[in-house]
């Protein structure tokens, strides 16, 4: 068995768990800790530690991190403080965990995850992995190669950004009810399907465990379902990306059965 620990670090919370990599399970309970705010690198990085302390980890760890990464530096930052901005994350957290850490955007992480164990196992064509929390999160894969750091989250409705408008958190703040908010995810869904005309929409989150609340309101070509792995996935995810960078160094990729050459 390969374990590599997971960390998936959100806007609100940082949550970690011993994960199985060839079969998805957590090994322990998973563990959760606030994300301090300001979310700045020093406070962060001793929760991330904090974090790592409570199982006792000493070896590889994944984390998910909600921003642009390239070589484990934020080029961008979503709901977290703008001085993560061109900082090494990787080594940031690796200083303080003394861990060896890799460090992938959030809805990448999610998105392998997904194509691994969860709804995208064994899909070709264009699949898109949309996490709905604090912000909305993005992942693209052709036929099970992921397009990294998409940050589809970002695109405009109407004079907003998606996330401003669509994301779970502005359905909790404005008390929107599932059919208010329903109507702003499809606004979303069909945009980025005229751009893109993905042949599956993966729901993830939090909130996708409420499913049955909203995905039946949509009225996208595409097929829409819930992550297979809920509001797991980000820690699945980023302890994979751990396993491949520490195995092979390549960037984290999924490739379904059904996608195999014809002459397979």
């Amino acid at each position: 068995m390969a374990t590599v620990l997971g960390i998936d670090i959100g806007g609100t919370g940082m949550k970690a768990a011993p994960v199985d990599t060839t079969t998805g399970d957590f090994v322990a309970d998973r563990h959760r800790i606030l994300t301090p705010h300001p979310a700045v690198p020093d406070t962060m990085a001793g929760v991330f530690a904090q974090l790592t302390s409570h199982f006792d980890w000493t070896g590889p760890v994944g984390a998910t991190f909600p921003a642009v990464v390239k070589a484990g530096v934020a080029r961008t930052a979503a709901n977290i403080d703008r001085s993560w901005i061109g900082t090494d994350v990787a080594a940031t957290f690796a200083r303080t965990s003394h861990c060896d850490v890799t460090v992938v955007n959030d809805a990448d992480a999610a998105g392998v995850a997904e194509m691994e164990f969860g709804a995208g196992k064994g899909r070709a064509g264009v699949v898109m992995m949309i996490t709905l929390g604090t912000g909305i999160g993005t992942a693209l894969f052709v036929d099970g190669r992921m397009v990294p750091n998409t940050e589809l989250g970002h695109l405009k409705l109407g004079k907003q950004e998606a996330e401003a408008r669509a994301a779970d958190s502005v359905r909790q703040q404005e008390g929107l009810s599932w059919a208010k908010w329903a109507k702003r995810l499809d606004e979303y869904l069909l945009e980025l399907e005229r751009l893109l005309s993905p042949d599956l929409f993966i729901l993830g989150g939090g909130v996708s465990k409420r499913h049955d609340r909203f995905i039946p309101r949509l009225t996208t070509h595409a097929e829409v379902v819930p992550a297979g792995l809920l509001n797991e996935a980000g820690i699945v995810g980023a302890a994979i990306a751990a396993q491949q960078a520490a195995g092979t160094g390549a960037t984290m990729h999924a490739q379904p059965r059904a996608a195999a050459s014809p002459a397979s």
